[in-house]
């Protein structure tokens, strides 16, 4: 199953977070938190303006992305647990990072 966001919406797939602390614990599922940073792996066209005129995301395929905990609605799609978020529930893009060895997702 293929996912294509409308407008200025994005599809994440959240980074997995340590489950391992450095003086080796390990943190259970229901302890740890939700990472807040994640890969896109899909956008939208754009957000539509007050003219009926197209701005193109700012946020592209394949970046990594900071996001705020609470934001965004989680989706299943084929047993994956994605996001889908307002281009402006991302806080911001960490560069620096490669993602292009992404699974096909969505």
């Amino acid at each position: 199953m293929e996912i294509r966001p409308l407008y200025d919406r994005i599809i994440v797939k959240r980074v997995d977070s340590q489950r391992q602390t450095a003086s080796g614990i390990v943190i259970p599922d229901s302890a740890a938190e939700k990472p807040e940073q994640g890969d896109v792996i899909a956008v939208g066209t754009g957000r539509l303006l007050q003219d009926g005129s197209v701005r193109p995301l700012q946020v592209q395929k394949g970046e990594r992305v900071l996001f705020g905990k609470y934001a965004g609605q989680v989706v299943k799609v084929d047993d994956q647990e994605l996001l889908v978020l307002k281009e402006e529930d991302v806080l911001g893009v960490i560069e620096g990072v490669n993602v292009s060895n992404l699974k096909k997702a969505a």
